[in-house]
């Protein structure tokens, strides 16, 4: 196989392999390939990938950014739920980067708990229908993972790095506050991928926290004062807190306990709010 960028996958080489795959893409498993090496390398750069640091992927679809990772002389792991495209991968690889460390896992990346090698950086082209699930999924059961950069729909990663009091600040912005610190990185453009999608990509970068915020049980009381804020994100937090905590006056009496005003909304709290409402339970 030869390629339009070296090492790496051009429109006609992505095309080539879907039909040697007799594949599809389909809606259902978020399947939108990259056919653009410069906006690979671009990724790869962004994410800070050099050769000392294993990488994990999730979706590498039929290897375009796996190949612009390999580049760096990065051991990958790459973690793909299709057993056609799983298969085909190292057949790729071994093509245009002989060299190349690829380790290939078979499995749902929402359901994975266990991962080899200890990759310390996640980079991946997420499905837009389960960006959020996966991403927090692999935050919470691969705390090696230090940083990384996605690339999903524009308007879930900008409400992945929002901060508080904007309008697009809410429940996945919180809890992906709750591991690390997120930042944008750049719009992507629609037409560098195979099929086109109907909406706009951006890069979403993130360090993990250096401190463990919490423990896993007030991550998830706190995860549920969380969804319940933003479920009636227009109520103050007296009201959309009272169906977890009981009642109006419990919300309050939690609330004030925590030193935050009552008649806030969640939008307001930052995830060490939040936390603290969970906490001034044991008070």
């Amino acid at each position: 196989m030869s390629t339009s960028s070296g090492k790496l996958l051009g429109p006609a080489e992505v095309r080539d392999l879907a039909d040697l795959l007799d594949l599809q893409p389909t809606k259902k498993l978020g399947q939108n390939f990259v056919i653009d090496a410069n906006t690979v390398r671009r990724i790869v750069k962004a994410a800070g990938v050099t050769g000392d640091s294993p990488v994990v992927e999730v979706g590498p679809g039929l290897g375009s950014l796996t190949l612009g990772l390999l580049e760096t002389g990065a051991p990958v792991i790459a973690v793909e739920i299709d057993p056609r495209l799983a298969a085909q991968l190292p057949l790729t690889v071994s093509q245009l980067q002989p060299d190349a460390d690829l380790t290939v896992v078979l499995h749902d990346a929402m359901t994975i708990t266990e991962l080899p090698g200890r990759p310390t950086t996640l980079v991946a082209n997420l499905p837009y229908n389960v960006s959020v699930p996966v991403l927090l999924h692999f935050l919470e059961h691969f705390r090696f993972i230090t940083s990384g950069l996605v690339m999903v729909q524009a308007e879930v990663g900008q409400r992945i790095a929002a901060t508080p009091g904007s309008k697009i600040y809410g429940s996945p912005s919180v809890k992906a506050a709750w591991y690390g610190h997120w930042r944008t990185a750049g719009m992507v453009s629609r037409q560098v991928f195979w099929p086109v999608p109907n909406v706009d990509s951006i890069l979403v970068g993130f360090t993990l926290r250096e401190d463990v915020i919490g423990t896993e049980q007030e991550r998830i009381d706190t995860f549920a004062l969380v969804d319940a804020a933003f479920g009636q994100r227009r109520k103050m937090l007296r009201q959309s807190l009272s169906s977890v905590l009981g009642s109006s006056a419990a919300a309050t009496e939690r609330l004030e306990a925590a030193g935050i005003d009552p008649t806030l909304r969640g939008e307001q709290l930052t995830v060490d709010d939040f936390l603290a409402i969970t906490r001034a339970a044991k008070a």
